[in-house]
């Protein structure tokens, strides 16, 4: 049910709000939106954070501090940062470090207790299972935040994915690269190996210089002349789903095949460690363009429909 969500916001059949299309390569800006591109809101809605055990607390966004200034632009913020400013204002008490190994923040401690993890969703969504570091996953309006004591046997598996992306970036001097990179389309499949990627700063509203998403995966692969073409739609809102502010991969074009998106048929992406593909925390309904990537193991592009 899932990916059936997720295959209507990607096909467009609720069209509802704003669509803008970039055909890419752009004559001027190549592989990257032009100048004047659309860009999301700042979050400015109380946020609820639900912690097992614990209570629910109502956050204001614009209240918290930007806790990873070096992915985040002023004003955006993470789900970590949620907890950081609770803590802060001492309605939970929160021990936590920044893990060089893991490049990520981890709780120690909330209130005593270890072993905490989290799940989020947007407007419209639902909670679901994510491997994505929790001071990576954006804010914004319509948010929800569960956080929980999770499976000791699952945190571990969580922890040493992050350790393993940490490792193999060190192992390519500081570059990402992505061991395996497949795109299914309806009738095609195209494979990848060893895909060097680079930040192309579609979300310079969002992100700050340098990070590097899931969406500059297809980027490099149309930079190094492995693509012949992207289309690539902005959505501030889609149905319930609002607001959305992201763009959509709504047509992949290369030698091997090109499909574009129609009605309730499109693509469905993932990314991550192969030990937690698909719904053990892979597929996560976060955007490509929004979705920080450190060197995942795999990313896989799908064509589903409804």
């Amino acid at each position: 049910m899932r990916a059936i969500v997720q295959v209507l916001v990607i096909g467009g059949v609720a069209l509802a709000g704003v669509a803008q299309s970039f055909l890419l390569p752009d004559p001027v800006a190549g592989w990257g939106v032009p100048e004047g591109a659309p860009r999301g809101r700042l979050p400015t809605a109380r946020v609820n954070v639900s912690i097992a055990g614990v209570g629910t607390f109502a956050v204001d966004p614009t209240e918290v501090r930007t806790l990873r200034p070096d992915v985040f632009r002023e004003g955006h913020l993470s789900v970590f940062g949620l907890l950081v400013h609770l803590a802060g204002e001492g309605r939970i008490a929160l021990v936590y470090r920044y893990d060089e190994g893991m490049a990520t923040h981890v709780i120690e401690s909330l209130n005593g207790q270890t072993g905490w993890w989290y799940e989020a969703h947007y407007a419209g969504g639902g909670f679901e299972p994510n491997a994505v570091r929790m001071d990576h996953y954006p804010v914004k309006d319509g948010l929800a935040v569960r956080v929980y004591r999770e499976d000791p046997k699952r945190l571990a598996a969580l922890y040493e994915g992050f350790r393993t992306e940490v490792a193999r970036r060190a192992a390519h001097g500081g570059q990402v690269v992505v061991p395996q990179v497949v795109i299914r389309g309806p009738r095609w499949k195209l494979e990848f190996r060893d895909v060097p990627v680079r930040p192309h700063g579609v979300r310079v509203d969002l992100f700050q210089p340098g990070v590097v998403t899931g969406l500059d995966v297809l980027l490099s692969l149309g930079e190094q002349g492995l693509l012949r073409g992207l289309k690539l739609t902005w959505y501030d809102r889609i149905g319930r789903a609002d607001p959305v502010d992201s763009y959509f991969v709504e047509l992949i074009a290369a030698e091997g095949g090109s499909a574009e998106a129609f009605d309730s048929c499109g693509f469905l992406y993932e990314v991550g460690e192969l030990a937690l593909r698909g719904f053990k925390g892979a597929f996560v309904h976060i955007p490509a363009d929004a979705r920080v990537i450190v060197c995942p193991e795999y990313m896989e592009w799908s064509w589903r429909c409804l």
